[in-house]
């Protein structure tokens, strides 16, 4: 299978309100549509996770965070474009994504990706989408396809073939809140 059949597939499930294992900029993410409540709740059901806590979502580039964040402050854009490693924005004033995506706070946690396959997920699909780890809340982070748990594979509707056979060293991304005010907050390294 191609990578462009991968992703045809991929966006399909998602345009249906499925949910995907997929590989990305960081580590192997369960994801759906980002605006479909429903998609979202079985994301939070698969990973065993309180919709408390918040997950993270891709994008594919600046106009596209814009279409989800009411006013993203100037300080994000420069962080974005000094980052040297996949870096997670949580901004105020998150609209247009499923109500139980979005903090209790009014904020989102979002990033833009630009590892070849993701990004072209998020470009293909034109929404953004859920980016949560591929493992039972709490359980250690799947940092390849091989380290996935069984009940995580068979809980979504399709698993991406790009990137299984890789067998790299992946971390999560770093995670900073700005407020409009330019506050920072470091959330993870």
């Amino acid at each position: 299978m191609t990578q462009q059949e991968d992703i045809r597939n991929a966006v399909e499930v998602l345009r249906k309100g499925g949910v995907i294992l997929y590989p990305t900029d960081t580590v192997w993410g369960i994801g759906c549509d980002a605006t479909n409540a429903e998609a979202v709740a079985r994301v939070y059901e698969i990973k065993k996770r309180s919709d408390a806590k918040a997950m993270i979502c891709l994008v594919d580039g600046d106009g596209r965070l814009q279409r989800y964040v009411r006013q993203v402050p100037d300080v994000a854009w420069q962080l974005l474009d000094c980052a040297d490693k996949p870096t997670t924005v949580v901004l105020d004033g998150a609209v247009n994504l499923a109500p139980n995506l979005i903090a209790d706070d009014g904020s989102i946690a979002i990033r833009i990706t630009k590892e070849a396959f993701s990004h072209e997920l998020c470009y293909r699909f034109q929404k953004a989408i859920v980016s949560t780890s591929a493992n039972i809340s709490g359980e250690p982070t799947a940092q390849n396809y091989r380290d996935i748990a069984p009940e995580i594979i068979e809980a979504v509707d399709y698993v991406c073939w790009t990137r299984r056979q890789e067998h790299l060293p992946h971390t999560p991304s770093s995670i900073i809140k700005l407020g409009m005010g330019g506050e920072v907050q470091i959330i993870r390294k």
